[in-house]
């Protein structure tokens, strides 16, 4: 089944994320960035990034930018 552009950016920002290519405090591209390096539209990146503020991956600073989140419980016990 094939994945829509909007998960496949989800799939492809998480996978930075979770294997350490995109670390706590690192800023994402902008927007014009990410519409370009994916080759989707505004709405699809927009989508993208409030389903990853929704899960905590990454948060938004008005004006700033939007920045990868601490990841909390990652350490084994």
């Amino acid at each position: 089944m094939a994945r829509s552009k909007t998960q496949q950016v989800i799939d492809d920002i998480t996978g930075q994320i979770e294997s350490g290519q995109l670390q706590p405090g690192d800023r994402l591209p902008s927007t014009a960035e990410l519409r370009t390096q994916y080759g989707v539209s505004i709405t699809v990146v927009r989508n993208a990034v409030q389903w990853l503020k929704a899960k905590g991956l990454v948060e938004g600073l008005s004006g700033v930018g939007v920045f990868v989140t601490e990841r909390n419980g990652e350490t084994s016990n």
